[in-house]
Formats: C-alpha cells, sequence, structure tokens
C-alpha cells in the first residue's frame, strides 16, 4: 500500500508570494528526493492557491520528511501567510497519482483543515474551500 498526501493552501494575500516560494522550491525539492517518496508534484490555481501531491512508502516516511528542513521552518508561518489550508491522506494499492478529479473530491470528503490565524469565511466556518 501507499501512502497518499495531498496539501491545499491559499496565501492571504500576494504579499506572501515571495516569502511561501523561498520555502516552498527547496521543499519540494527536498520532498523528490527523500527516503520512501514516489512522487511529488505542486499545482498553482491563480496567484495564490498552491496545491501538492505527494505519494510515500508509508505515512512514517511522509512524517520524517515533514518534520526536517525546509518543510520544518515553513509550517510555523502558514498560520500567518494563509488564510486556508487543508490537507486529506489515504492509502491506495498503486504509487501512482488519481486524477485531478478524484484528488478534489477526495479533499472534499475527506480532508481536514489546519488552523490558521487570519481564516477566510469559508474557513471559520469549517467548509473546505476549493
Amino acid at each position: 500500500m501507499y501512502f497518499i498526501s495531498i496539501t491545499r493552501l491559499r496565501l492571504r494575500s500576494l504579499r506572501y508570494l515571495l516569502p511561501f516560494l523561498r520555502y516552498a522550491i527547496p521543499s519540494a525539492r527536498e520532498s523528490a528526493i527523500a527516503a520512501g517518496n514516489h512522487i511529488t508534484q505542486t499545482h498553482r490555481q491563480g496567484l495564490t492557491v498552491f496545491w501538492t501531491f505527494t505519494v510515500w512508502e508509508s505515512e512514517a516516511q511522509m512524517r520524517q520528511y515533514i518534520t526536517h528542513g525546509s518543510h520544518r521552518q515553513a509550517m510555523p508561518k502558514l498560520a500567518q501567510w494563509c488564510d486556508e489550508a487543508s490537507t486529506v491522506h489515504w492509502l491506495q494499492e498503486q504509487p501512482e497519482l488519481p486524477d485531478w478529479p478524484v484528488i478534489q473530491e477526495r479533499m472534499r470528503t475527506g480532508g481536514r483543515l489546519y488552523p490558521v490565524k487570519h481564516p477566510s469565511s469559508h474557513h471559520a466556518a469549517g467548509i473546505l474551500h476549493l
């Protein structure tokens, strides 16, 4: 079984774009070479919404990655920079990413919200906004 991790972040202002990218780019590079990682992909919607898609051999390997390097340094800042942040995880048989509609449906039905300091109206209401 493979562990799929999907994250969606929405920056609350363009003023956070460059600081965000300063961590996001190295974090994606580090993920791609991390032990147990099969796939790392990112997707941008507009100027302020960023998705990350990763496929891991195990949840433990994903957790090892997120507690080190650029990802660990970025996490405390995201609560200030983002007005929406959500993630969804699941196990599947094949080490491939599903199609975009499946990813969106998984986020919509199984996603959970991360706390942010300045939530959008959707986030404050507990609604996963895609």
